[in-house]
C-alpha cells in the first residue's frame, strides 16, 4: 500500500481503448506511428531553433517550449498506452498512477499558459514593433516561462492532491488508457460531488484564465491590423498569427469539450476516445503546423537540409 493512502488497492489495471482482439494490434502500430511522428517533429523543430541563430528570438522561445512540452506530454501517455495492446493485463501501481497523473496534469497546464505566453508575443510584435525588443526582453521571456511552469505544477499539485486523499476499495479497473482524473473519481468509493467541483473549478481556471488571456491579446491584435493601410501589411500580420490560432483552437477546444462537460453528458467511454484528440494527435500536429505554415522555419528546414544534402 502506498504510504499516505488508506485504499486497499496498491496497483491499477487500465483498461485502454479497446477489449476487441482483432483491433488490439492495427491500434498498436497506428499510435507507435503516431508517436514516432511526434517524437521526430517535435525533437526536430527543438533541433531546428537550437541550432539556427535566426530563430533565436522571443516568438521560437516559446516554440521551443511549445514542442517540449509536446513531446513530455505524449511520452507521458502513449509508451503506456502502448502497452495494453500487446498484454493481456496492463497494470500500473498506485505510486505509478499518480505519478502520471500529476505530469499529464503539468503538461496540460504548462502547454495551456504556453499558448497564452504566446499570444501575448504576436501581439507585442504585431501593436508595438517598435518596442518589441525591449518589451520582449530575456528577463520578460524568462518571467513568463516561469510563470507557465509554475501554473503547471499548482495545477498538478491541485488535481493530484484531489485524488491522492481518495479511498479506492477492490475495485481497481480504470475505465481508461491511462490515469485520467474522471475515471479515478469514477472508480474510488470515497469520491463526492466536492471532488467534482473541485475538478471543475482547477480546470476552468488552467482553460479559462489563459483563453481569457488569448482573446485580449486577439482582440488588440485584430484592433491593430485593421488599422494597417495595405493589404499586404494585413496578409502579413495575418500570416503570423494563423498557426497559433488554429494550435489554440485544436487544443482548448478538445480540452474544454472533455472536461467542462458534466460526466452525465459525456460518458468515460466516449471521453477517453474524445480525449486522444488533445493527448496524442495535438502534439504530434502542433509541430506540422508551425512547419508547414511558417516561413522561417521552412526556409531554415531548406536550408539545414540542403547542407546535410551537400554533406
Amino acid at each position: 500500500m502506498a504510504a499516505g493512502n488508506s485504499s486497499s488497492v496498491t496497483e491499477f489495471i487500465l483498461a485502454g481503448l479497446t477489449n476487441q482482439p482483432a483491433l488490439q494490434m492495427p491500434l498498436f502500430f497506428l499510435f507507435l506511428g503516431f508517436y514516432v511522428v511526434t517524437v521526430l517533429g517535435n525533437l526536430g523543430l527543438i533541433t531546428l531553433i537550437v541550432l539556427n541563430s535566426h530563430l533565436h528570438i522571443p516568438m521560437y522561445f516559446f516554440l521551443f517550449n511549445l514542442s517540449f512540452i509536446d513531446f513530455s506530454f505524449s511520452t507521458t501517455i502513449i509508451p503506456k498506452m502502448l502497452v495494453s495492446f500487446v498484454s493481456k493485463k496492463n497494470t500500473i501501481s498506485y505510486a505509478g498512477c499518480m505519478t502520471q497523473l500529476f505530469f499529464f496534469c503539468f503538461f496540460v497546464f504548462s502547454e495551456s499558459f504556453i499558448l497564452s505566453a504566446m499570444a501575448y508575443d504576436r501581439y507585442v510584435a504585431i501593436c508595438k514593433p517598435l518596442l518589441y525588443a525591449v518589451t520582449m526582453s530575456p528577463q520578460t521571456c524568462l518571467f513568463l516561462l516561469l510563470g507557465v511552469y509554475g501554473m503547471g505544477v499548482l495545477g498538478a499539485l491541485a488535481h493530484t492532491g484531489n485524488i491522492v486523499f481518495l479511498t479506492f476499495c477492490a475495485d481497481n479497473l480504470v475505465n481508461h488508457y491511462m490515469c485520467d482524473i474522471l475515471p479515478l473519481l469514477e472508480l474510488s468509493c470515497t469520491s463526492s460531488y466536492i471532488n467534482l467541483l473541485v475538478v471543475f473549478i482547477v480546470v476552468t481556471i488552467g482553460i479559462g484564465v489563459p483563453i481569457v488571456a488569448i482573446f485580449i491579446s486577439y482582440g488588440f491584435i485584430l484592433s491593430c491590423i485593421l488599422h494597417i493601410s495595405s493589404n499586404e501589411g494585413r496578409s502579413k500580420a495575418f500570416s503570423t498569427c494563423s498557426s497559433h490560432i488554429i494550435a489554440v483552437s485544436l487544443f482548448f477546444g478538445s480540452g474544454a469539450f472533455m472536461y467542462l462537460k458534466p460526466p452525465s453528458i459525456l460518458p468515460l467511454d466516449q471521453g477517453k476516445m474524445s480525449s486522444l484528440f488533445y493527448t496524442i494527435v495535438v502534439p504530434m500536429l502542433n509541430p506540422l503546423i508551425y512547419s508547414l505554415r511558417n516561413k522561417d522555419v521552412k526556409f531554415v528546414l531548406k536550408k539545414t537540409l540542403g547542407r546535410i544534402t551537400f554533406i
